[in-house]
């Protein structure tokens, strides 16, 4: 699903699109959309692989939420195989990691898990992942740089 979205091939193309968006929060995937095993949808033995079926989860709830928030945020992907100037600055080593940025500004979000940078797993459901991309607009708007979530995921993985 990673072909619906448009895709930033460069460093500067990363700074340019989070440079001019004045009004819309900037959503970026980085992560990777290479692999021919996950697309296929085929069972999956290996561990990275199957991690990286959330990456392919992720882009198709990405790609379907995409039209409906148009007027308040902008999705863009980064590979960051192809892209690594941001791999050591965001500590980007999952296989998916989701950003949000308003007015050249990196906005964090407590989600209940310790890390306020960035969402590092795949969210399955559509709704849910509108309604953070909201809150997270709405606070970037009142010039807050955290925003606590709609939901708290510190129980999560619970076992």
């Amino acid at each position: 699903m990673s072909y619906l979205l448009p895709h930033l091939h460069s460093g500067w193309a990363v700074d340019q699109a989070i440079l001019a968006e004045e009004e819309r929060l900037v959503v970026i995937r980085f992560g990777h959309d290479w692999d021919e095993t996950c697309m296929q949808g085929s069972v999956a033995p290996n561990p990275f692989i199957a991690m990286q079926r959330g990456v392919n989860e992720m882009d198709e709830v990405l790609a379907s939420v995409a039209e409906t928030i148009k007027n308040f945020a902008v999705i863009y992907l980064v590979d960051i195989t192809e892209v690594p100037d941001f791999n050591t600055m965001y500590e980007l080593y999952d296989p998916s990691t989701v950003m949000f940025f308003f007015r050249n500004k990196h906005i964090m979000i407590d989600l209940g898990t310790g890390n306020n940078n960035k969402i590092n797993w795949a969210l399955k459901d559509k709704q849910e992942f509108i309604d953070i991309i909201e809150t997270v607009y709405r606070g970037a708007r009142k010039g807050r740089g955290l925003v606590i979530a709609p939901k708290d995921y510190s129980t999560k993985y619970r076992y």
